[in-house]
């Protein structure tokens, strides 16, 4: 009896070496999953890297766009929206489209879905190395949303609202107290590459940083560990 104590304890302890080993990736945010996912994820369409638009005429045309019409996205829109906010652009490497300090990647993303090609209403976290989507919450909680960034009705009316959050631990770990200020830096390289991203889609997004960051947790759902950072509504204009 005593043989089979011991090898079960080995076992207990190996597997728990292992299962450390795996959770690595964790601390820079591609397999961290904020709540319980209520599916699996949705493959989404591959990004362009080219366009009619030139970087020159992007930052030229940016503008903050807080009226929509009422149409919906194509899901290869929101694909490359976020895919401009934290797609990977170097497999091996595991590099994005946003510089990071120490390439520690705090940053989360979540797109929430009100009128989209394809695609059920809810709130859904991007998987940058996979390139995905995984829903964490079912239906429109745009109102929700919106109430939670004091009323402002583009929140609303966007066809999507794109929220970062962050985990500033991952940052802060290494950097200490610094690495909040990196964090909110990295922030905002993202949320310009989504709207630089909108104008070569001929979208209209505005940054939206004035919101109750308990309720916009709630409503999406974050873990304790994540703090709501940037909001951006996004839809025809």
């Amino acid at each position: 009896m005593k043989k089979i104590y011991v090898v079960i304890i080995a076992i207990a302890v190996i597997g728990t070496g292992i299962g450390g080993a795996f959770m690595l990736p964790q601390l820079f945010g591609d397999e961290h999953d904020s709540g319980d996912s209520i599916n699996a994820g949705i493959k989404l369409p591959e990004p362009k890297y080219s366009s009619s638009v030139s970087i020159e005429q992007a930052m030229l045309e940016r503008r903050s766009v807080r009226a929509y019409q009422d149409e919906p996205l194509t899901l290869s829109e929101v694909a490359q929206l976020l895919w401009s906010a934290q797609g990977i652009t170097d497999s091996k490497r595991g590099f994005r489209t946003a510089p990071s300090a120490g390439t520690l990647y705090p940053l989360e993303v979540y797109v929430v879905i009100g009128n989209v090609e394809g695609i059920a209403e809810g709130v859904y976290k991007y998987k940058p190395h996979k390139h995905e989507l995984v829903k964490v919450r079912n239906g429109d909680v745009r109102d929700k949303l919106a109430v939670a960034a004091l009323g402002q009705a583009c929140v609303r009316e966007g066809a999507i609202v794109i929220v970062f959050s962050a985990v500033y631990e991952r940052t802060t770990r290494k950097y200490g107290d610094r690495g909040v200020r990196y964090v909110h830096m990295e922030a905002g390289h993202a949320a310009q590459n989504v709207c630089l991203q909108a104008v070569s889609l001929n979208l209209g997004t505005v940054v939206v940083g004035a919101f109750r960051d308990d309720e916009v947790s709630k409503v999406l759902n974050l873990s304790d560990e994540e703090r709501p950072l940037y909001i951006l509504p996004v839809g025809k204009r």
